[in-house]
Formats: C-alpha cells, structure tokens, sequence
C-alpha cells in the first residue's frame, strides 16, 4: 500500500462536508494503490452513515471506522494509525480537500529526494471547489533539504501545518507516541517530534490543501474550555521534548514556541474572545508561564516575533491581571469606536 490518508470526522454531515472531502480523495491520480481511513469520533449527526455508505460503495479502498466515546480528533487519528497500512501517511480534516495530485505530487517529490516528511503549501477557500484562493505557505524552501541544526530549529519554530504533510511510516511507526486525547490542538503536541526524527524534509511550494473555513470550524470558536486545550497542547510539547532527549539543546527554540501557543495568543484570544474572561484564569495563565520559563521575556524569538504593543500589554497582565484587563478592554472599545464612527 503506498499511501494511507486518515481522516477525522465530526458532525460533518451537513452542507456536503465530509462527502465533498471524500469524493476529492478517492479521485486522486497516484498509480500506485491507496486507503482512505475515515474515523467518526461519535458524532450526533449521520457523519458515520455517510462514511459507511463511501465504504460500501469502494470496498478495499475506503474504511469506515467509529471511537468507541467522543474523545475528538487525536482519538480519531490514533484509531486511524491502527490500521494504516501505506509506505506514507498523510491526515486530511474531514471538511478540508485536496487537489487531484496531492498524493502524486508529494509523493514523487518525496521519493525522488529519499525525504522522510514531505509538504506543500495550502490555500484559504470560502466555497467547496477547487478555484484557487489565498495562498499560505505552509513551510519555506530554507527548511528543505537535508536536516541540521538550524533546520531543526526553524521548524520548531515554523513547523507548518500538519495536514500538509505525508510522513513516512517509520517516522511515526518506529515510536510509540501517539496524538493526546480529548484536546483541541493535537498537533502542537507532537509535530516538533516527528521533524526531529526525519534526516530529510522535501517541500513543494504549491497549494496542493485546501482548507475550508466555515462558521463552525474549530479555528472560529474561542471558548475558555479550547484555550485550556490549547495550553495543555504546549504542555505535552514540552513533555514531548523532555522524554526525547531533544529539550536542552533547542530549549531557547521551545521557550519561544511555548510562550506563543500557551501564552500569548492564547492571552489575546481569550480575552478577546469570550464574553466574560475570568481573571482568575488570566492570572493563573500568567502565573504558569513565569514558572515554566521565567526568562521568556529575554528570548531573541520571543522580542522578534511579538510587536511593541503586545509586549507591553504582556508586561502589564504579568505584573496586574486587573488592570491589564481593564486597560485591554478600553483599548478594543475605543478601537471599535474609531472604526465604527472615525473611519
């Protein structure tokens, strides 16, 4: 089997979600012999019958699979790794979509250049079709090639999406770490692992992944329960550094990478996000993240990669939550305002 696609699935079953996710992968246009691994983490609409219906009508090419309880997509994608039988491994979110080539492409690039993990770039799309769109790029040629220090450390940085990736299976097969369950953010946990395993990342700049933004996609809802998630997400990628033996050597890399995904925006979505932050929760945010790094504030990512406002609003909330707080939600009236009335 040369490739093995997994798909999480989760009440997917209205406006054509999953089926027009399914229907882009069973046209691909790879020769060789392929498997679609489609897991429903239990949901309350007929996202299961529709994947049951796919099985029957391409039996040997398209499983149907359902976790036991709803434990969200790492359970899925674990459910998934049981089975996979493919030389590459690749997971597409189930109301994403890829172009016709998306296996052939990655794989022929990967193969030519005996790359471990190879990717692609992806593009933004507000309609099921395959029009182009918003290009992101989900990597940069500099973090292609063969894999040194430096790249190592870029991509711990700059890993790119997950969904754009195929992996070879000893890459995720020769170890036994698998995605956490019950969270939000799955991938953040274990990417950083994956890369530091591979000798060679090959990279294709073209939007090859599609990637579907609707109102109820995970990325549009902030609640404090999927901040939480977020936060326990860099736990486990530390966790994930420590019982790999790759913590000391890019510490300054993962104090970066933790500070933005636990702290930082986590920070900012939260208190922009929900109706009534908790200052509790703030507090203890900040709290955590001076206990887990208490210098992050001096690291070169850290200064680099956040502007002169969040810094300072950082400052703030690390010294007085009240009054970062208080300060923060007069700034974004008095800037709803200027837009609303001044601009």
């Amino acid at each position: 089997m040369k490739a093995s696609l997994i798909v999480p699935v989760y009440n997917l079953a209205a406006g054509n979600k999953v089926r027009f996710c399914l229907e882009a992968l069973l046209a691909q246009d790879l020769p060789e012999p392929y498997e679609i691994i489609a897991v429903d983490d239990c949901s309350p609409d007929d996202s299961f019958q529709i994947l049951k219906e796919f099985e029957a009508r391409f039996p040997g090419k398209l499983m149907a699979l359902q976790n036991e309880k709803h434990a969200m997509q790492g359970a899925a994608k674990n459910l998934g790794l049981s089975h996979a039988k493919g030389e590459w491994i690749g997971f597409i979110d189930g109301d994403d979509w890829v172009s016709q080539d998306y296996l052939s492409a990655l794989i022929s690039l990967g193969e030519a250049e005996e790359a471990d993990i190879v990717g692609c770039d992806l593009q933004l799309t507000h309609e099921q079709s395959f029009a182009l769109g918003q290009q992101i790029k989900s990597n940069d040629p500099s973090q292609a090639g063969e894999l040194d220090h430096a790249k190592y450390a870029s991509l711990i940085l700059d890993s790119g999406s997950l969904c754009t990736k195929l992996y070879r299976r000893h890459i995720i097969f020769d170890y036994d770490n698998r995605f956490p369950e019950g969270i939000f953010y799955e991938d953040n946990a274990i990417s950083n692992s994956w890369f530091l395993r591979a000798k060679r990342f090959s990279y294709l700049p073209r939007p090859l992944y599609y990637y579907y933004q609707h109102n109820t996609s995970t990325v549009h809802t902030i609640t404090k329960e999927r901040c939480e998630n977020r936060m326990e997400a860099a736990r486990l990628m530390l966790s994930e550094a420590e019982r790999f033996g790759y913590f000391e050597e890019y510490k300054a890399e993962l104090e970066a990478s933790f500070a933005t995904l636990f702290y930082v925006n986590t920070l900012f979505s939260y208190v922009r996000g929900v109706k009534h932050p908790e200052a509790g929760f703030v507090k203890a945010m900040g709290e955590e993240m001076l206990r887990t790094f208490p210098e992050f504030r001096r690291n070169p990512y850290y200064l680099k990669r956040t502007n002169e406002e969040e810094r300072r609003l950082i400052d703030m909330q690390l010294a007085s939550t009240g009054s970062f707080l208080l300060y923060d939600r007069l700034l974004q009236t008095w800037r709803s305002f200027r837009k609303r009335f001044l601009t």
